[in-house]
């Protein structure tokens, strides 16, 4: 076996800054009081999220230990605003999640997320220290970065010229010729999704955060819904230059809503022949008790080390990636 084959796909320094990074994560959030929490790896319940594919594997044990077949978590989500509604507080994880065939230059089937909620707040409030956590890890490597603030409509007016709540497929698709994309199958959020990655995203300056709120209502994920002309998605994404990070929402609290939320992505799967995973009914068992309004976010911990050490490649901030590991 060659040494190409079995050295780390990452350099040491890289791996060096990942652990300063994690030590900045647990003293940023030490200081304010956000206690860290472990939540299950392998769950009775998957992710229904149509855009999503998760890993299952199965239990061998008996059979009165629960469900036989398991699902490797996407993100640590259901299970921390289930100890949310359990009364917890504010709360954090920092571990390891799985994609199934998300694997490439910017993807790596395992790879670590950092999601944290806080009760009583908003997005944007959450989205502010998101900020914070950001321009504190950029300070390990000497750098800063202006942040822009902008709303998803004025976004794609100014960047793409198009209205995103009012433009039909047509225009939205002739906003990316030139791009070569198989268009079967492919819905009005699918387009708007393809002109952010191709058109909007490679604008952004390389020392800026861009927050970018108020999603179509269409895009809420799980976030609540603000009434208005047209309703929008509490929800925020962070930009560090062109890379994505974070992901937060001003969450969905009503029980009734997320189930029917969950039945409505099965569907969408069902309709491109895949998988449906089982909904996880001890959230939905959660937020009928009651969960008390609160703001989460997930950021990418790789997406982070890249915008920190200037690659646009994740096999170099992970110790091994998928083909060495």
């Amino acid at each position: 076996m060659s040494t190409a084959e079995w050295s780390p796909s990452a350099g040491i320094g890289a791996l060096r800054l990942r652990a300063r990074l994690y030590a900045l994560v647990r003293a940023f959030f030490a200081e304010r009081d956000v206690l860290e929490v472990e939540t299950p790896i392998l769950s009775e319940a998957g992710n229904t999220e149509p855009n999503i594919e998760s890993f299952s594997t199965r239990f061998t044990g008996h059979g009165s230990a629960g469900a036989e077949v398991r699902w490797l978590r996407t993100s640590p989500e259901y299970p921390l605003k289930r100890l949310v509604a359990a009364g917890i507080g504010d709360c954090y994880e920092l571990g390891r999640v799985f994609r199934n065939g998300e694997a490439g230059g910017r993807h790596n089937p395992e790879f670590s997320m950092l999601e944290w909620y806080r009760v009583g707040w908003d997005h944007l409030r959450l989205a502010d220290e998101t900020v914070q956590l950001v321009r504190a890890a950029l300070a390990l490597v000497g750098r800063g970065a202006e942040v822009h603030q902008t709303t998803y409509r004025q976004l794609y007016l100014d960047v793409a010229g198009v209205d995103p709540f009012q433009a039909g497929e047509a225009d939205l698709r002739a906003r990316l010729d030139g791009i070569a994309i198989e268009p079967d199958g492919l819905g009005r959020d699918d387009w708007l999704d393809l002109l952010m990655t191709h058109r909007i995203q490679p604008s952004f300056a390389p020392d800026r955060i861009t927050i970018v709120r108020d999603w179509p209502a269409s895009q809420c994920a799980l976030a609540k819904i603000r009434d208005g002309d047209p309703p929008v998605a509490e929800r925020f994404e962070l930009y560090l230059g062109p890379l994505e990070l974070a992901n937060g929402y001003h969450e969905l609290t009503d029980a009734a809503e997320q189930r029917a939320r969950f039945a409505r992505d099965n569907r969408v799967r069902a309709g491109r022949g895949a998988l449906q995973p089982p909904v996880d009914a001890r959230l939905l068992a959660a937020l009928q008790v009651g969960m008390p309004a609160c703001a989460g976010v997930a950021l990418g911990i790789e997406r982070l080390l890249m915008a920190l050490g200037g690659t646009g490649r994740i096999a170099d901030v992970l110790a091994f990636d998928f083909a060495r590991a």
